[in-house]
């Protein structure tokens, strides 16, 4: 099987981005959500970009931004893949001449294929967690067992992973790429060198 895919969430520093580079991370995701404490601003994500190696992809994350708000993030910053977080519809994720992704946040109850469906033209769907009033970044994992299989999109499994948990997640659902923020953080936006690599290693059964 295709090792999984890892991305690290909610990148602040150039150095953190550099640790999560070296230790072999695919992608690194900027937090233009200005709510969260791992929030970003341009001139933050113009520099950590500018200081990568080639190969890792950059992510922005975006949550109900007003369209030509999001095209002034585009016009200086070059992410390679949008991700959005709030209640944009298929229509409001299109026309950025980038590929997205979308998150669905997951709970009890939920078609999550049907939701899938919405979106024809996302490359992946990220399944978070369900957290009333919150669009993401809430640290606490779902039932992995509501999400169903053989869904026609890549999954990138989200939500309270850290390296503690991330091998048996990985296992249950084999998804396509996991997602992580606050499970290798020393504090909010602020991440710890010895749990990215140790949350990678996990992932990947390394």
């Amino acid at each position: 099987m295709t090792a999984v895919r890892v991305k690290i969430c909610g990148i602040t520093r150039v150095e953190d981005a550099l640790v999560a580079a070296s230790a072999g991370a695919d992608a690194i995701g900027f937090v233009f959500y200005a709510k969260s404490p791992r929030a970003v601003d341009v001139e933050q994500a113009e520099a950590i970009i500018a200081a990568l190696p080639p190969f890792v992809t950059t992510v922005g994350l975006f949550v109900n931004m007003a369209r030509d708000e999001l095209q002034g993030v585009l016009s200086r910053v070059p992410l390679d893949l949008l991700q959005f977080h709030g209640d944009e519809s298929v229509t409001q994720c299109e026309g950025f001449g980038r590929p997205y992704i979308k998150a669905l946040r997951v709970k009890p109850g939920d078609d999550i294929a049907a939701r899938v469906n919405e979106y024809p033209s996302a490359s992946g769907v990220l399944l978070d967690t369900y957290v009333e009033g919150v669009p993401g970044g809430t640290g606490e994992a779902f039932d992995w067992s509501l999400v169903p299989t053989g869904l026609n999109k890549p999954v990138i499994l989200a939500g309270g992973l850290q390296p503690g948990n991330v091998a048996e997640a990985v296992r249950q659902l084999r998804p396509y790429a996991v997602d992580v923020s606050g499970g290798v953080e020393a504090s909010k936006g602020i991440k710890d060198a010895q749990k990215i690599a140790a949350f990678i290693q996990a992932a990947r059964g390394v």
